[in-house]
């Protein structure tokens, strides 16, 4: 009588075996990709770990990849650089919807599953969008300015015009000033993914007449610190100060009591979860990936996934600190 081979198999075998049995489904080649612009902002750098973690879970390759500087037209081509690899999925956060429209529409044609993550492309075909309801985050941000402001004062606002996120921000602060009349927003700059526009507005803002400003609002990373760095430059105290994101200088002038508090988003989740669903369609692939599932009501995917966004202030700065390094960790 013929023995089964796993019984007589030596023990370190066994896993090896097992393993098989299972039917591990990843290649060694098997490689996803995110795309974005600024890659060197810390924003970005929390999303990489967070790609990093999911790549360690699922024993797939990844890669992020794009210009160090906000630069639409070079994601662009980054991005198409991308897909001529015939990667197993692409997370892209798209500086400019317009512009990768085509280009996600393009790889969705060739089979390549593409997700937008952070920056939505909601006129593309893309599978889903994962990130933050950006509307209630510009509400919850809002909310603070006014009870800040006790209901009166002038606001700069800094931003993008024309990034879907940053406008849908901007829409959740107006629906709350609308309601709070003695707030009004007095200036909007485009920053032009420079936060030098930022710190050079403040400080022209505070030569000529500092007085007919009570707030600045930064509904993207990098700006808010600038203004705090003026403002205290400058020895101009009593303005309110809304930023976003956890940059760790944005973070730091919120311990020193100049930034209120800010909006963080969590870039992490973001990136970690966005590989498991890349992985998820990859490997099992709907007939046709340029289906346009946001309008399918019986699509495998949900048109958006809210990560979630939450204030910091001082009175919970020190735990946001403990959790980052437990999740960033190596070990």
């Amino acid at each position: 009588m013929r023995k089964h081979p796993l019984a007589v198999a030596p023990l370190f075998l066994l896993p090896i075996l097992l393993a098989g049995c299972s039917g591990g489904r990843h290649e060694p080649t098997e490689k996803y990709f995110l795309v974005a612009a600024n890659i060197k902002l810390p924003y970005w750098q929390t999303a990489n770990s967070g790609l990093n973690r999911a790549a360690k879970d699922l024993g797939v390759q990844v890669e992020m990849v794009g210009p160090d500087t906000y630069d639409p037209a070079a994601e662009q081509e980054v991005f198409r650089k991308t897909v001529a690899k015939k990667p197993a999925g692409i997370l892209v956060s798209p500086a400019d919807a317009n512009l990768l429209k085509g280009d996600i529409d393009d790889a969705l044609a060739q089979g390549i599953p593409v997700i937008t993550m952070d920056s939505d492309a909601p006129g593309s075909k893309r599978l889903t969008f994962i990130g933050t309801n950006n509307y209630d985050a510009g509400v919850t941000g809002g909310k603070v300015l006014v009870q800040q402001l006790k209901g009166k004062g002038n606001v700069v606002v800094f931003t993008m015009p024309g990034q879907s996120n940053l406008e849908e921000r901007l829409h959740g602060y107006r629906d709350v000033i609308a309601n709070n009349p003695g707030v009004k927003i007095s200036r909007i700059v485009d920053v032009r993914g420079d936060p030098r526009i930022a710190f050079d507005t403040t400080n022209e803002i505070t030569i000529k007449n500092a007085s007919s400003v009570d707030a600045f609002v930064c509904l993207e990373a990098a700006a808010c610190a600038e203004v705090a760095e003026v403002l205290s430059r400058n020895k101009v105290a009593g303005k309110v100060i809304v930023a976003m994101d956890t940059q760790p200088d944005t973070l730091e002038w919120i311990q020193k009591g100049v930034i209120a508090a800010t909006i963080a988003q969590k870039p992490f989740t973001m990136a970690f979860y966005g590989v498991k669903i890349l992985d998820d369609v990859h490997h099992y692939k709907p007939p046709k990936l340029d289906a346009g599932f946001v309008q399918d009501w019986f699509a495998p995917v949900p048109a958006f996934v809210d990560t979630g966004a939450s204030l910091i202030d001082k009175s919970n700065l020190d735990q946001f600190h403990r959790l980052r390094q437990d999740a960033t960790s190596s070990k």
